[in-house]
């Protein structure tokens, strides 16, 4: 019990260490970047320090979708580095986020930076087309939900889940479901608190019934990534 204890010690003094950490890089890059330390313990509160105003992060506020990834991926998380998504406003954002580990390697949050590079690429293209060269086709960059509100961000994979799959829950045939249920717990959802409640509520059945969408999609593995012959198996990033 004493080295449990001695190990959440040193992770509050890391993320104490790392407070002011965040400020200065943000006052670095200016009011294009923004800053969020995440404490992974307490997923539905895990900003536990958060400067610029990118996202909208504020302290108290929940992880997003790639919080909920490391947290499925446990200490097997890596750093994800210049990645890049598009707002539900259409912003461009840059982002890297950098998991926190304790002496013993365990994973227990993350340092994240968003920069917004929707002027810089904008400019590029301008630059090109003044040049008359054209420019590099940008693959399209996923759109994320996110929000200090954890059960909105629940909902954004719940619903991007059904759109990849083309149906609704009632159109899903067993197989299917359990790849939805697969597919939610391997981006971590049901990390979180009461998601399985939520996610039953949203699908109209009971949570008996969740729970055992749940069990079964963990034992039971079918082709493809998906659970879909063919589908692919990388989730689209979100902001940190």
């Amino acid at each position: 019990m004493g080295g449990m204890e001695s190990r959440e010690t040193e992770r509050d003094a890391v993320l104490r260490a790392l407070t002011p950490v965040v400020d200065g890089i943000a006052a670095t890059f200016g009011p294009v970047c923004e800053v969020v330390l995440h404490d992974y313990r307490r997923p539905e509160t895990s900003v536990v320090a958060v400067a610029g105003s990118v996202t909208g992060r504020t302290v108290g506020g929940a992880m997003s979708e790639i919080g909920m990834r490391v947290l499925a991926r446990g200490d097997e998380a890596a750093d994800e580095l210049n990645y890049v998504t598009r707002t539900g406003a259409g912003r461009l954002v840059k982002s890297s986020t950098m998991v926190l580990r304790d002496s013993a390697g365990a994973v227990f949050g993350a340092l994240c930076v968003n920069v917004d590079v929707t002027e810089v690429d904008r400019v590029q293209g301008l630059l090109a087309a003044l040049a008359g060269t054209a420019a590099t086709p940008r693959a399209e960059a996923p759109v994320t939900t996110f929000g200090d509100d954890i059960d909105s961000v629940v909902d954004a994979l719940l619903d991007d889940r059904l759109r990849r799959q083309d149906q609704t829950w009632a159109g899903l045939d067993r197989a299917r479901r359990l790849a939805l249920f697969r597919g939610l717990d391997e981006r971590g959802v049901f990390a979180v608190r009461r998601a399985i409640e939520q996610v039953a509520a949203r699908l109209g059945i009971s949570r008996a019934s969740a729970y055992s969408y749940l069990a079964q999609s963990r034992t039971a593995r079918a082709p493809g990534a998906d659970g879909i012959p063919g589908a692919g198996g990388h989730p689209e990033g979100a902001h940190p």
